[in-house]
């Protein structure tokens, strides 16, 4: 995300394509002072280690955000199988290892069948989901252990665009078009191809 100072504008909505290691309330900040109010929010959270759009109100704008949360979501991700984290991506530490070299694609096509239509997933633990007030990250991070009920959510297309062998493991490269709420992390985390952990 760059930009230049300059004087502020009036209400509405900004579009940035939010760079990896930044958090949305980084993004947040950094427009309340582009745009010289305190009056700015964002749609929906996307995870630090993840790039893309990420709207932005600013001003009376801030009032339809909540209409866009509720819209629908694609997103394009990578899940790694064999190897599981404490984060459930890629920055987390790694807290299982095992062999998915043997997978064909047509067993990862088989699992990714079932992921499809309404489900009731738990978030992920490691998320902005508040508990008792607090972030479920942060607690997480203290070291507390944090359980999330189950929501439901809609998983309208789930498609795998690219299998590729990884050493012992496998990433595969899919596409998800899902309801607001839906952690493309939590689809990994509770669905495998033979018991194959993943991330």
């Amino acid at each position: 995300m760059t930009s230049s100072s300059g004087p502020g504008i009036g209400p509405g909505l900004v579009l940035v394509d939010k760079p990896a290691g930044m958090t949305s309330h980084d993004v947040v900040g950094r427009c309340r002072r582009i745009f010289s109010t305190r009056r700015v929010g964002h749609a929906g959270t996307l995870d630090p280690m993840a790039t893309g759009v990420l709207v932005i109100g600013i001003d009376r704008a801030t009032k339809i955000l909540g209409l866009l949360t509720a819209a629908s979501k694609s997103y394009a991700a990578t899940v790694r199988l064999g190897q599981t984290t404490s984060t459930e991506d890629a920055e987390g530490e790694v807290l299982q290892s095992v062999s998915a070299a043997h997978l064909t694609r047509d067993a990862i096509d088989a699992a990714v069948a079932g992921l499809r239509g309404d489900i009731e997933q738990v978030p992920s633990a490691v998320s902005a989901i508040k508990v008792d007030g607090r972030r479920a990250y942060r607690l997480v991070r203290e070291g507390q252990t944090v359980e999330l009920a189950a929501r439901p959510v809609r998983i309208d297309r789930f498609e795998v665009l690219d299998v590729r062998p990884a050493g012992e493991f496998v990433d595969v490269d899919v596409e998800v078009d899902c309801s607001s709420g839906t952690y493309v992390r939590a689809q990994a985390r509770d669905r495998g191809v033979d018991r194959v952990p993943r991330q």
